[in-house]
């Protein structure tokens, strides 16, 4: 039977399950990613299941979100996660090194291996031909223990590209295309497998600006094919032996077509506050602007930078606009600056940020009050930026160069200037020095983690009650995302080694008493959460479960859930209910007190729940979609308390 590339992937790596679209399936992960936002947790976790070593067969933490260093509390975190790379047997990615995202393209990726990383844009290593999927960072840290991954088996949307991209067009305008099609929920429950002759015009780093921000779309992964642009990538970065062909058989159907044709695109951005909010460019030309940003996971090639290198050159940006640039990797960085680049943009006033993802996850370059910038970045959610009152917009580094030089928010086909042709250089700026290998043999046995006066042992996790009582703390809408639920930036991820402390900030943007109204109830049954359509959309990180699970949260009912979100609700032991009747959501308000009975006898079962809202004297049904393994984790109260206990020796028989 003729298969795609996602098929062929998912099928090589199967270990249980069957690929019968909405079935849960058990694969086989060859490699892991993780980063410092996300993983100094893993690391604890790690730590709380008594790893010996890490089993896959390359884990890389890296270290690219929390660089700034106003006080001890991130550099704390560095030498912690060294410690625990050279503990567990992971490669260390020093700070500066680069975003984690495009140093593993060049460094580690391989065409036809599994990756699960604790980072919700780990997919851009589909750009070239693997199956990279983002998760919750307990499910990597299972990974890393030799465990499957479990998932629903997704449908797989073959999106054929044709004709080649016009001038001041690109990859961003691709998946920004997308987004303005589909919206954030167009990819849900789906993977992305891009196609056709279209992909000849497209470089290896484009491919990976496309399945990067298929995570906006909430798709599952995104994958494309590993050809022969594959192929001179790999042999660029002097990996040559590394690549395998990948292609779709002929004649390979998917469970849902579309057609991208390239050349008909424009120059497209996203308004505030969603990556989902795409209009042509020349749809919002003229607004006023206070800052561009340039680089980072989201437009990371080395193509990304020289473009706006060129526009730039001999010329001065708009004395209004800060005019910030975030290359993705070191690598990136020391070819700028070898082949000329950089010096260009140094002239025209650029900002030159060190190598990370920086004001991508609110880590610096926060812009000005109520004032617009533009970023190359994946996302745009309210005060993701740092800057609670943010009008942020998403789009191409051509966009971005031509507002900076105007002042405005213009359209690039509108500037006097030809538009520059870039070419690869001839040399390749290869650097690992950065990169810390494993400690070989059992030499990692003997180290001690160095841990800080920040890092906090995981909380205990009680088991699922018979009965839950308690009020609803917060009603929510549609698309609410982790960084409402549990806010990034450089206030708050300095302490996500802490989760006591972490908590204080939950639900900062929505409601800043959540956390001390949740401790208040937190002794007498906890509380419960009520939201719309795609609740937790966006970033992975498990500290949005966990920073509200420690305040009391026993469960979440909800319209729909986003993948990643979901599961870690799971996996904290986080009831996940969803309503029956739609219409239910409208009847339930904040601080209803909701009462469920027979809890864990019905989440056993299989079986809908019933929940009396006693406040107003009425009752409704929802329902969960817990496959069996999960019910197990929900009934231990979490993924660490059910590993520790099948890994546990057993008991000596008594005579």
């Amino acid at each position: 039977m003729a298969q795609n590339v996602a098929q062929k992937l998912i099928s090589s790596h199967l270990v249980e399950g069957s690929v019968a679209q909405g079935e849960e399936i058990g694969i086989r992960i060859d490699q892991t990613l993780t980063q410092d936002a996300t993983g100094t947790m893993v690391m604890l976790e790690l730590e709380a299941m008594e790893l010996p070593r890490v089993r896959t067969e390359v884990s890389v933490q890296y270290v690219d979100h929390n660089l700034l260093q106003a006080d001890y509390k991130n550099a704390d975190d560095h030498l912690f996660l060294r410690s625990a790379a050279q503990r567990f047997g992971l490669w260390y990615s020093k700070p500066g090194n680069g975003v984690s995202h495009p140093v593993h393209q060049q460094r580690f990726g391989v065409p036809g291996k599994t990756m699960l990383g604790s980072d919700s844009h780990t997919p851009a290593a589909g750009a070239i031909g693997m199956l990279a999927i983002g998760a919750g960072g307990l499910e990597v840290a299972m990974a890393m223990a030799g465990e499957p991954l479990y998932t629903k088996m997704p449908a797989i949307w073959g999106v054929r590209l044709v004709g080649e991209l016009p001038e001041w067009v690109s990859a961003k305008d691709v998946i920004l295309e997308m987004l303005r099609r589909h919206g954030v929920k167009g990819g849900v429950g789906k993977i992305l497998e891009y196609h056709g002759p279209g992909l000849e015009g497209l470089s290896a780093m484009d491919r990976h600006v496309i399945a990067n921000m298929g995570a906006e779309l909430g798709a599952t992964t995104t994958v494309f094919p590993s050809d022969a642009e594959v192929r001179r990538f790999l042999e660029s970065e002097e990996r040559g032996g590394d690549w395998v062909e990948l292609v779709a058989d002929p004649g390979a159907g998917y469970d849902l077509e579309e057609e991208i044709d390239l050349s008909t695109l424009e120059p497209l951005i996203a308004k505030p506050s969603s990556p989902g909010n795409v209009v042509p460019v020349r749809e919002v030309a003229g607004l006023e602007i206070y800052q561009t940003v340039l680089g980072s996971s989201a437009n990371p090639g080395l193509r990304d930078l020289a473009v706006p290198a060129m526009m730039v050159k001999g010329r001065q940006t708009h004395d209004r606009v800060s005019f910030d640039i975030n290359p993705a990797s070191r690598q990136t960085l020391e070819t700028l600056a070898s082949e000329g680049y950089l010096l260009d943009l140094i002239a025209a006033g650029g900002r030159i940020h060190q190598s990370g993802c920086m004001g991508c996850i609110g880590m610096g370059q926060a812009p000005a009050t109520n004032e617009i910038s533009l970023r190359t970045m994946p996302r745009n959610f309210p005060g993701r930026s740092g800057t609670k009152e943010d009008k942020v917009y998403l789009c191409s580094p051509e966009t971005a160069t031509a507002s900076a030089l105007t002042g405005v928010i213009t359209d690039p086909r509108t500037l006097d200037m030809p538009y520059p042709r870039f070419r690869l250089p001839a040399k390749s700026y290869v650097n690992t020095a950065m990169l810390v290998p494993p400690l070989p043999g059992d030499d990692n046995r003997s180290v001690e983690l160095v841990k800080g006066p920040n890092i906090a042992s995981l909380p205990e996790f009680d088991v699922l009650t018979d009965h839950i009582t308690g009020p609803v703390l917060l009603k929510m809408g549609d698309d609410v995302s982790t960084d409402e639920i549990l806010p990034a930036g450089a206030q708050v991820l300095p302490f996500r080694s802490n989760i006591p402390r972490i908590a204080d900030f939950a639900f900062w943007q929505v409601d800043d008493s959540y956390s001390d109204r949740a401790l208040a109830v937190k002794d007498t049954g906890g509380h419960l959460l009520v939201a719309g359509h795609n609740y937790g959309q966006g970033s992975s990180r498990e500290h949005a479960v966990l920073a509200p699970r420690y305040l009391g949260l026993r469960a979440v009912i909800a319209r729909s859930f986003a993948r990643i979100h979901w599961q870690n609700l799971v996996n904290f032991g986080v009831l996940p209910l969803t309503f029956i009747e739609s219409s239910d959501y409208d009847s339930v308000e904040a601080g209803d007190e909701l009462h469920l009975e027979e809890v864990a006898e019905r989440v056993r079962g299989g079986l809908d729940l019933t929940i009396e809202n006693r406040t107003k004297g009425t009752s409704f049904a929802v329902e969960h979609a817990l496959s069996p393994r999960q019910v197990e984790v929900m009934l231990a109260g979490s993924l660490i308390t059910l590993h520790r206990r099948r890994v546990a020796p057993a008991a000596p028989a008594t005579s």
